[in-house]
């Protein structure tokens, strides 16, 4: 939507210029392509600007109760235009299954810094919050937005501070906030295999009684590569399915988690598996 706003008001703007140059001036209609592509530089660049202003304004040392429908909006928007801007190509399937109605856990296995933007852009009305590594709080542009939409930061080297984290998002759940976006593998894959998972996270959908959207992803790690060559990359993103709330009573987390890595396992492949 940004990009083709900005395409719409370059083209009009070239049309203008071109036209009113010739008419005054004399000067070729050739050169609205030049004054296309200056206009759109110049339009990109205010809409960067803007986006830079609005984080500048967020102070993260304040706490965030509520999520923020502005900036979840700007979110959105800007992270449609970057899907485009890098060559992304988008493979859904299963979509359809995602809870229409309450809130939910929704796991994803985790390849690249890429991952939470492409869940957030393909469940838009689902309202996710991510539980992020607290590093991530620092990140330019990234850090006050996640901020303002309520994603949570974890320190998963101090257990104590996590649970923190864990109880936090129970709470959300709970108080209808948001629905909660996980990686329970805890890290980006290094060699893109389905690594051990913290079971941890899912006592989130066990103290809550949602459901467990289990997601897959694949290939983003090929995003920036095939950028460099100017490469179109395609990106797989699956629910493969949804885990009610009575499938899980009575099970430990460690029981779920097992339940969870299988049924990722069944769509990624067994290629997957990493050797022991």
């Amino acid at each position: 939507m940004l990009l083709k706003g900005i395409s719409v008001l370059s083209l009009v703007f070239a049309l203008v210029m071109a036209a009113v140059l010739n008419v005054f001036c004399g000067w070729t209609t050739l050169l609205a392509p030049l004054y296309f592509v200056l206009c759109y530089l110049v339009l990109l660049a205010l809409a960067f600007a803007f986006l830079w202003v609005c984080c500048k304004a967020v102070d993260q040392k304040k706490p965030q109760e509520e999520d923020s429908r502005f900036y979840r909006t700007i979110m959105h928007v800007y992270i449609e235009a970057l899907i485009s801007l890098v060559l992304v190509r988008l493979h859904t399937r299963g979509l359809e299954k995602t809870p229409k109605e309450g809130r939910f856990l929704l796991v994803c296995n985790h390849l690249f810094l890429a991952d939470p933007g492409v869940l957030l852009h393909c469940f838009k009305k689902s309202q996710l919050a991510f539980v992020t590594k607290k590093e991530n709080q620092s990140m330019f542009i990234v850090g006050p937005i996640m901020h303002k939409i309520l994603c949570q930061p974890i320190d998963r080297e101090n257990d104590r501070a996590a649970l923190k984290t864990i109880l936090k998002c129970i709470s959300l759940i709970k108080e209808d906030k948001v629905s909660i976006g996980v990686f329970p593998e805890g890290y980006t894959s290094k060699d893109g295999k389905l690594h051990h998972f913290r079971p941890g996270v899912f006592k989130i959908a066990q103290k809550t009684g949602v459901p467990i959207v289990v997601c897959t992803i694949q290939n983003t790690r090929m995003i920036f590569k095939n950028l460099a060559k100017l490469k179109k990359t395609d990106v797989h993103l699956h629910l493969v399915g949804v885990i009610p709330p009575e499938d899980i009573q009575g099970k430990s987390t460690v029981e779920v988690s097992d339940m969870v890595y299988e049924m990722m396992l069944s769509d990624l492949g067994e290629n997957f598996r990493p050797e022991l």
